[in-house]
């Protein structure tokens, strides 16, 4: 069981940055793929970007790469998300999530664990 706990959402105006932090229990973290999700009202989930157990792999969506930045401290059992240039699209609870120990398949989108999210609004 791994339990995942999110900081850093706030309010913050467009073209602003922010850095999400989860922080992960137990003493699996190094060896999950970590994923950051989020939601806006209305709307379905979105896979935003993943990283691999050693961070040699990264994947993003389209609507982040080259503003968004994912990485992780294996020493912390944290996963970061620096959210740069940010637009009022980018409003939404941002949750993080954990794969099954050992996952390979970064590139999916089905998780096994998830945060409680935190709250991230772009005023315009």
């Amino acid at each position: 069981q791994v339990q995942l706990v999110e900081s850093g959402g706030g309010l913050v105006q467009a073209g602003g940055s922010l850095r999400l932090s989860c922080a992960a229990s137990g003493r699996t973290f190094a060896s999950r793929v970590m994923g950051w999700f989020r939601q806006a009202p209305g709307k379905e989930r979105e896979f935003i970007a993943a990283i691999t157990q050693s961070g040699s792999n990264i994947f993003y969506s389209d609507s982040v790469k080259g503003r968004f930045t994912i990485s992780r401290d294996n020493a912390k059992s944290t996963v970061y998300l620096q959210m740069d240039s940010l637009k009022s699209e980018d409003t939404a609870v941002y949750y993080c999530a954990a794969k099954r120990e050992f996952a390979h398949d970064y590139w999916t989108y089905e998780y096994d664990y998830w945060g409680q999210g935190t709250q991230v609004t772009v005023s315009s």
